[in-house]
């Protein structure tokens, strides 16, 4: 099952690579780029994720949106 996400375009735009999000978020590369690609992860991971790229978790949609 894979799940839709913002994070790569977010992290380009901020000019970070992937090292640094996941330096940031406490997570590893490897899993910076399977989120990246979509596949699922713990809440958690999303957490670490969307304070990282300097979100509040009120506005993790911006970064995972709702499926619909």
């Amino acid at each position: 099952m894979e799940c839709t996400n913002n994070v790569k375009a977010i992290r380009e735009s901020r000019l970070m690579s992937k090292s640094e999000l996941a330096r940031k978020a406490t997570i590893s590369v490897l899993t910076v780029g399977r989120i990246e690609r979509g596949e699922l992860c713990r809440m958690e991971t999303m957490r670490k994720i969307i304070l990282a790229l300097g979100y509040g978790l009120e506005e993790k949609c911006k970064v995972f949106p709702d499926p619909t």
